[in-house]
C-alpha cells in the first residue's frame, strides 16, 4: 500500500497515561507529535475530562487521530492488576507467580473489581461471575491469593 493510501484512514494510539496528569512529555508528545496532532491540545482536554478521577491513577487511553489531524478518545477503566495491587496493599507483584504469594484478597474485593470493570465497553457483553473469573487469574499472576 502506498503512503498516501496509509495516510488516508484514520490511526488509533493506545496509551496509558496518570489521571489528570497528562503533559505533553512522553510518552504523550512523541506518540502524538508523530501523526501530526498538537499534544498540549490533548492534554488540556485529557485533563479536564479526568479531573474527577484520583490524581495519577493509571487510565488506558484510545485515541483515534484523523486525517485532517483532528482527534477523538476513549477512556476506560484502570487496569485489573492497579485495583488488585491496591486491594492486597503491595508495591509490584511476585517474581514467581504461582509459588510466592506477596498478598492476600477476599472473593469480595475480586467481585467489587470486576463490578468496575463491567462498565467497559468491552467487557459489557460478559457476566459478572467470567469477569471476576478473570480478576482472579490475573490476581495468580500477580502473586496474590484470592481467599473466600
Amino acid at each position: 500500500m502506498s503512503k498516501a493510501g496509509q495516510k488516508a484512514r484514520a490511526q488509533i494510539v493506545r496509551l496509558l497515561i496518570p489521571a489528570g496528569k497528562a503533559a505533553p512529555t512522553p510518552p504523550v508528545g512523541p506518540a502524538l507529535g508523530a501523526r501530526g496532532v498538537k499534544s498540549m491540545d490533548f492534554c488540556k482536554e485529557f485533563n479536564a475530562r479526568t479531573a474527577h478521577v484520583e490524581q495519577g491513577v493509571p487510565t488506558p487511553t484510545l485515541i483515534t487521530v484523523q486525517p485532517d489531524r483532528t482527534f477523538t478518545f476513549v477512556t476506560k477503566t484502570p487496569p485489573a492488576t492497579y485495583f488488585l495491587k491496591k486491594a492486597a496493599g503491595i508495591e509490584k507483584g511476585t517474581g514467581r507467580p504461582g509459588h510466592d504469594f506477596v498478598g492476600t484478597i477476599s472473593l469480595k474485593h475480586v467481585y467489587e473489581i470486576a463490578k468496575i470493570k463491567a462498565t467497559d465497553e468491552h467487557m459489557k457483553q460478559l457476566s459478572l461471575e467470567s469477569i471476576a473469573r478473570m480478576i482472579v487469574g490475573s490476581a495468580r499472576s500477580l502473586g496474590v491469593q484470592v481467599v473466600p
